[in-house]
C-alpha cells in the first residue's frame, strides 16, 4: 500500500511540473467533458422498438417527446377546409339585364310583324310566309342570349296578336323580376326556373301563349349569386389556421399493455421516433452542447481559486479524480435502478461535494453539486419519459447542498459522521416533499422504504468520504481541515517533545498561534493553517532549548560566554533544524514552509550590534541574517509577524495599548522596509488589518487588572 501511494505521488508530481501548463489545463477540462459525455451518451439515445402491425404490446408505450402529428393535423385541416361554405357575390345588374333581354325579344317580334304590315299596305311586296318571318327573327336574335327557344315558341309569338303579346310581355317581365330579386345560385337555378313557371301558370294568359311564355321566362332566368373564389380561399385559409395542431404529448400512453397495435398506433409510434431505424445525430449534438456548458461552468469556479501553477495542477488532478469517482458511483447505481422501485435513492449523492468541500473549496463544491444534479437527472431517467428526471435531480441537489452547509470550517471525523446523519434526515424530507407535490399519489409503505434508502444514502456519503480522505491527503499531499485538526492535537510527538524540553517555547508558540490565527482570518487567509504552523514553527529549538531566552529560567544566558557569530549560528539553526524534524515526521509541506520561512532573511540585530562592538572593522549585515527563504504565503508572513510581536511585547514591563500598537507597527514597518513581504501576497491594506487585529488580541491578553486588598498590603509592606 505504501509503495502504491509513493508511486501515485511521484506520478502526480511529474504531472504537476510539466512545462506546457496551457496544454495540461486544456487536457484537464477535456477529460472532465469526456467523462460526462461517456457516462451520459447511453441515457440520451432514443429507445428503439421492434414492433409490427397487429402485434400485441408487451408493456405500456409512452411518447418520449412532445411532437406534432403532422399527418393527423393535415387531415384535420383538410376536413375544416371542406366544411367551409363558399362565399357568393350578388350581381345586382342581372335583373335589369335579363328584363332588357325580354323587352328586346318582344321588340324584335314587333319589328318583324311591323315590317310585313307596312309592305302589305304598300302592295309592293307579297306577305312573307311564317317560315320567312321565323328565319328573319332568328337572325335578329343571334346576338341575344335568347337564342335557344324552340321554333314552335317563336312561331307562337309571331302568330299572336299584339294585345296578347303585350300581356305576355308584362307577365314575363313581372315574373322574372320577382324571381331574380331573390338569391339564385347555380345549384338553385332549376328551382328558380320552376318558380317563374309557377307564377306564369297563375297569370291570366291566353292558352296559345302560355307555354311559349313559360319557355321564354325559364330561358332568361340565370344565377345572380356567383362563388367569390378569392373570398372563399381566404375563408378556407382562416379555417385551416384555426385548426389546433394534433400533438402527441410527452408521457402520453400511445399503446397500452396487451393492446393490438393498429395502423393509427403504428403511425404515432413512428412519429415519436420509436420506430425510426435511422441514426439520429441530434441527441448526441445536444449532449455535447450540454457538456460544454457544464464544463465551462465548472471552469469558472476552478480558475477563480488563486493557486500557484504547481498547486493548481495538483488540485486539478485531485478534482478530476473526485469527479471521476463520483460519476462512476452514479453510473453504477443507475445500472441497478431497475432492480426494485426506489433503489436509486441509495445513491451517495453528497459524497463528491463533501470531498470537494473538505479538500478544495466550498464554492467549487456548490458549483459541482449543480453539475452532479444535472448529470444524475439524465443518468436516472429510466422512470421518466423525458431526458431529465427533474425530481431525482432535485433530490441530488438538496442532498449535496445540505452536506456542504452542514460541514463546518473545522471538521473532525465525528463531525463528518454527524453530517451524514443530518443529510439522511434531509434526504427523507426531500423525498416526502417530492411525493407530496405529486398531489398525494403515493403509497405510505413505499414512502417508508424510500426513506430507508435515503438514510443509507447519507450514511454511505459519510463513510465513503471518511474512507477516501486519507487516500487524497497522502496521494496529493493535501493539507485538509481535518488533517490540520489532527496535527493540532497536543499529544503529537513533536508537540509533546516541545512541551517537555522547551516549555517556554511551547507557551510562546501557543501565544503566536492565537495572534496568527486571528490575523489570518481577518485578511481571508487560512487561520487554522496559521495556528497549526505556529505550534510547530519553533520546534527546532528543542535541540538547544537553553540558548533561547524563553527557556532560560533561573540560569545564566549561555550566549554571554560565546562569540556572537556562534550565537548567530545557533539561533539561525532552529528554523532549519525544525524544518528537518518536521520532514522526518512527514508533516505537510505547508507546515514545513512556515517553520522554514517565518524569519525570512531578517537580521539578528542584537548579535549583529554585539559583533560590531567587538570588532574593529564593520561587519556585513549578510553575515548575521537568516538565509531565508522569505515568506512565500500570507500564512508564513503573518506567523513571522506574530512571532516577533509576541517576543517583543512579552519584554515590556507594563504593556499599554499605546505601547503595544507602537511595537506592532514598528515590527511590521521594519519587515516591510526590509523586503520580507515582497514574495508573499500581502497588500498594504491587509498589513494594516493584520496590525489592528494583533493589537486587539494582545490588548485582550494583557488587559489591566484591579489590585486586591492582599496585593495592596504586600505592596505597602514591601
Amino acid at each position: 500500500m505504501t509503495n502504491l501511494k509513493s508511486k501515485w505521488t511521484s506520478i502526480v508530481n511529474r504531472f504537476s511540473f510539466q512545462k506546457n501548463e496551457g496544454f495540461l489545463t486544456a487536457l484537464f477540462y477535456l477529460l472532465i467533458a469526456l467523462i460526462m459525455y461517456g457516462s451520459l451518451i447511453q441515457s440520451v439515445l432514443p429507445e428503439k422498438m421492434d414492433i409490427s402491425l397487429y402485434s400485441v404490446a408487451e408493456r405500456d408505450i409512452a411518447s418520449p417527446v412532445t411532437i406534432e402529428n403532422k399527418q393527423a393535423t393535415l387531415q384535420k385541416q383538410n376536413e375544416a377546409a371542406e366544411a367551409v361554405e363558399p362565399e357568393y357575390t350578388n350581381k345586382v345588374e342581372t335583373t335589369q339585364t335579363q328584363v332588357e333581354k325580354v323587352e328586346d325579344f318582344f321588340a324584335s317580334i314587333a319589328k318583324v310583324n311591323e315590317v310585313n304590315a307596312s309592305e302589305e299596305d304598300d302592295g309592293a311586296v307579297e306577305e312573307k310566309s311564317l317560315d320567312e318571318k321565323l328565319t328573319e327573327l332568328k337572325e335578329m336574335l343571334v346576338s341575344s342570349a335568347i337564342n335557344e327557344l324552340s321554333d314552335d315558341t317563336l312561331q307562337a309569338f309571331l302568330t299572336t296578336s299584339s294585345t296578347q303579346l303585350a300581356i305576355s310581355k308584362d307577365v314575363i317581365i313581372t315574373s322574372v323580376k320577382n324571381v331574380l330579386n331573390e338569391r339564385i345560385t347555380v345549384e338553385e337555378l332549376n328551382q328558380a326556373k320552376d318558380n317563374v313557371e309557377e307564377q306564369i301558370q297563375k297569370a291570366n294568359l291566353n292558352s296559345s301563349v302560355r307555354e311559349p311564355s313559360i319557355e321564354l321566362a325559364r330561358a332568361v332566368i340565370i344565377p345572380n349569386f356567383f362563388i367569390d373564389t378569392e373570398a372563399t380561399k381566404v375563408k378556407r385559409e382562416k379555417a385551416i389556421e384555426s385548426v389546433t395542431p394534433v400533438m402527441i404529448r410527452q408521457g402520453q400512453i400511445i399503446v397500452q399493455e396487451g393492446q393490438v397495435i393498429n395502423r393509427e398506433a403504428l403511425e404515432q409510434l413512428e412519429v415519436v421516433g420509436l420506430l425510426d431505424e435511422h441514426f439520429n445525430l441530434y441527441p448526441l449534438v445536444g449532449l455535447a452542447i450540454l457538456v460544454v456548458v457544464l464544463t465551462g461552468f465548472l471552469a469558472y469556479f476552478i480558475q477563480e481559486r488563486g493557486f500557484t501553477q504547481l498547486n493548481r495542477n495538483r488540485y486539478n488532478v485531485m478534482y478530476l479524480t473526485i469527479f471521476s469517482i463520483t460519476i462512476i458511483v452514479f453510473k453504477l447505481v443507475s445500472l441497478s435502478a431497475g432492480l426494485t422501485s426506489g433503489i436509486h435513492y441509495v445513491l451517495p449523492a453528497a459524497m463528491g461535494t463533501m470531498l470537494i468541500k473538505l479538500l478544495i473549496s466550498e464554492r467549487l463544491a456548490l458549483a459541482s453539486a449543480l453539475v452532479f444534479a444535472v448529470v444524475g437527472s439524465i443518468l436516472f431517467n429510466t422512470d421518466t419519459v423525458g431526458i431529465f428526471n427533474g425530481e431525482f435531480g432535485l433530490y441530488i441537489l438538496v442532498s449535496s447542498n445540505a452536506a456542504i452547509f452542514l460541514l463546518g470550517r473545522h471538521n473532525h471525523r465525528s463531525k463528518i459522521l454527524k453530517t451524514g446523519l443530518f443529510v439522511s434526515l434531509i434526504n427523507i424530507v426531500a423525498i416526502i416533499m417530492i411525493y407530496m407535490l405529486r398531489m398525494g399519489q403515493f403509497d405510505w409503505i413505499d414512502l417508508g422504504v424510500y426513506s430507508g434508502y435515503a438514510v443509507i444514502s447519507g450514511f454511505l456519503s459519510a463513510v465513503l468520504t471518511l474512507g477516501l480522505m486519507p487516500f487524497f491527503e497522502a496521494a496529493f499531499r493535501i493539507l485538509s481541515t481535518m488533517k490540520l485538526i489532527e496535527l493540532s492535537n497536543p499529544n503529537h510527538p513533536l508537540l509533546r517533545k516541545l512541551l517537555m524540553e522547551a516549555p517556554g517555547t511551547y507557551h510562546h508558540s501557543v501565544m503566536v498561534a492565537n495572534l496568527a490565527e486571528a490575523a489570518c482570518e481577518a485578511v481571508g487567509a487560512n487561520g487554522l493553517l496559521a495556528r497549526v504552523g505556529s505550534y510547530y514553527h519553533d520546534v527546532g529549538k528543542t535541540k538547544r532549548p537553553n540558548f533561547f531566552i524563553e527557556n532560560q529560567m533561573n540560569m545564566e544566558n549561555p550566549h554571554d560566554k560565546i562569540a556572537p557569530l556562534l550565537s548567530k549560528k545557533i539561533i539561525v539553526a532552529h528554523a532549519y533544524d525544525g524544518a528537518d524534524m518536521l520532514r522526518e515526521h512527514r508533516l505537510p509541506k505547508e507546515i514545513v514552509d512556515i517553520a522554514e520561512q517565518h524569519h525570512g532573511t531578517t537580521l539578528l540585530k542584537y548579535f549583529y550590534h554585539k559583533a560590531n562592538e567587538q570588532s574593529e572593522q564593520p561587519i556585513p549585515e549578510e553575515d548575521y541574517r537568516y538565509p531565508g527563504p522569505r515568506a512565500q504565503t500570507k500564512e508564513a508572513a503573518i506567523v513571522g509577524i506574530a512571532d516577533g510581536v509576541e517576543a517583543a511585547v512579552r519584554s515590556i514591563p507594563k504593556p499599554t495599548p499605546a505601547k503595544i500598537e507602537s511595537i506592532v507597527r514598528k515590527i511590521i514597518n521594519d519587515r516591510l522596509e526590509d523586503g520580507q513581504f515582497n514574495e508573499s501576497d500581502l497588500t498594504f491594506k491587509e498589513l494594516d488589518t493584520v496590525a489592528k487585529t494583533i493589537c486587539e488580541t494582545l490588548q485582550g491578553i494583557f488587559h489591566s487588572r484591579i489590585e486586591y486588598p492582599e496585593d495592596l498590603k504586600k505592596k505597602v509592606t514591601k
